[in-house]
């Protein structure tokens, strides 16, 4: 812990470390390493120089607004199923329960818990071998790496979504960390989907059921301002040419499909049934997307 954090990372000194550490035989080349994924955790934890990683638990770790906005959930204690090395668990109440199969990465979250001064259990075990408790409230981030490369098919996560989905029938509630881009048309009709971004960048989208479920079927929320969107049924906008405003709605808008609801807020129409722009005659404010005013609408061509 010392060495690593001692090291320079600075643009000018990083080399004189990576030589540096040299000379002390194994740990030197370890110490680097984790001093440079700390560098990169503070990126997404206000403390992520002081915690314990791997570079594939830094890769799929939740950012520190996702997590506490994920938290904001719960009011006792919780199972996080896959927890890896703690970056949603040590968000949750106190006492919650962590599962993973990864020794190593157990050991971290124990490390991180301890950093943070967070109280909670850790379990190594299979989750799909766990039996339940019924009255669990239950977060999964279930793998989406595979040789270091991302999974977007929602089979290939591990393990598989809809082993991981076959929970909800055994627990009070149910939350799930999936890719942003899943099918909403092949989730089952009692899931909520909630998209997040965060400072304008969709981060991750989330399957919700049972007790943990607001009521929506669709929500998009900005963080780290907090603003939700949800699936309110409005007419279906107008598709004609350009006003005078347009606006780029934000990502998780777009990836929670309610651009209607978008334009309904502002008054406004779609340019295009296929493009997820709306415009309007007058700027109205809205958190959800950006406006551009139209200075000049040109014939379309390809050159």
């Amino acid at each position: 812990m010392a060495l690593a954090s001692s090291l320079d990372l600075s643009p000018g000194a990083r080399l004189r470390s990576a030589e540096a550490v040299r000379t002390l035989g194994g740990l030197g080349p370890l110490a680097l390493q984790q001093a440079l994924l700390r560098e990169r955790a503070r990126a997404k934890h206000p403390r992520g120089a002081e915690l314990w990683w791997t570079a594939a638990a830094l890769e799929q770790a939740s950012s520190y607004d996702l997590a506490v906005h994920r938290a904001r959930r719960y009011t006792g204690p919780v199972l996080d199923l896959c927890c890896s090395v703690g970056g949603d668990l040590l968000a949750l109440p106190q006492r919650s329960v962590g599962v993973d199969l990864d020794e190593a990465r157990l050991l971290l979250a124990q490390a991180n818990a301890e950093v943070l001064d967070r109280d909670v259990a850790l379990l190594r075990a299979d989750v799909t071998a766990l039996r339940l408790p019924a009255g669990a409230d239950v977060v999964a981030d279930p793998g989406r790496r595979a040789g270091g490369r991302r999974v977007f098919d929602p089979r290939a996560y591990s393990p598989p979504l809809d082993v991981v989905l076959g929970w909800r029938d055994r627990v009070r509630s149910l939350v799930v960390k999936v890719a942003p881009g899943v099918d909403h048309e092949a989730l089952p009709d009692d899931l909520e989907v909630e998209v997040v971004s965060l400072r304008g960048d969709v981060k991750e989208a989330v399957l919700v059921g049972g007790a943990a479920r607001t009521g929506s079927r669709r929500t998009a929320t900005l963080l780290p301002a907090g603003d939700v969107l949800t699936d309110l049924a409005v007419p279906v906008p107008e598709v004609r040419p350009p006003g005078r405003w347009l606006l780029e709605p934000d990502g998780a808008v777009v990836r929670a499909h309610l651009v209607a609801q978008v334009a309904a807020q502002v008054g406004g129409w779609l340019v295009d049934e296929t493009i997820a722009y709306v415009s309007a005659a007058a700027r109205t404010p809205t958190p959800y997307g950006k406006w551009f005013e139209v200075l000049e609408q040109l014939p379309f061509g390809l050159k």
